[in-house]
């Protein structure tokens, strides 16, 4: 089971900053476990967490990178189109009432924009970041059919051809990419496994 104190503290420390008042820690908490949440839960937040510590060595600021994960997807909304954005506004406003230098705010920033997927990440700790997020492609086939039917959940208020077809659209983006993981670690864990994950779950939606 997830130490959630001992992983916060442990993030702060190496930021090199003061813990933030436990009251913080538990409101993040509370945004993860939203009832509207299904897959963007406690659950991925364990899952990333546990990813990072266990390919920790692959982080240039390893402190950005678990805040940055923290705030992630602290903002989770289906119906709205910013919630990265107002999850790292969110982040970097937290870092800079801590003490942080802009610097180290804008960073974490930027890593939390770069789980929006759009382009290529541009930084060592984004595309660590970046690959952490998206693991669940990788994931042994069980956990992967429940994140499937996690994500179809989250959206339930969309018809069902309309889901089928968007979400075919999403997951073939993903698998015509030359590359699902930028960092060598990733791609040799997860990398077979989440193509023919991904073109499993497009026939099944077809």
């Amino acid at each position: 089971m997830m130490d959630w104190t001992s992983q916060w503290e442990t993030a702060w420390h190496d930021l090199g900053l003061p813990v933030p008042a436990s009251h913080l820690r538990t409101a993040l908490l509370s945004r993860w476990a939203e009832p509207h949440r299904k897959y963007h839960t406690l659950q991925h937040l364990e899952e990333c967490l546990d990813l990072f510590a266990s390919e920790r060595a692959l982080a240039e600021h390893p402190g950005e990178v678990a805040i940055a994960l923290w705030f992630h997807d602290a903002v989770y909304d289906t119906q709205r189109h910013d919630n990265e954005a107002a999850s790292a506004h969110w982040a970097r406003q937290v870092l800079l009432e801590a003490g942080a230098q802009a610097v180290v705010a804008d960073r974490v920033h930027g890593l939390i924009m770069a789980t929006r997927h759009s382009e290529v990440p541009s930084t060592p700790d984004a595309t660590f970041l970046v690959d952490i997020d998206l693991a669940i492609l990788g994931a042994d086939p069980a956990r992967f059919a429940q994140y499937e039917r996690q994500i179809r959940d989250e959206y339930g208020f969309v018809p069902e051809p309309v889901f089928r077809d968007k979400r075919a659209q999403i997951l073939r983006g993903f698998l015509q990419r030359p590359a699902l993981f930028s960092t060598p670690a990733f791609a040799q864990r997860f990398g077979e496994r989440a193509r023919a994950n991904l073109s499993g779950a497009i026939e099944q939606l077809a």
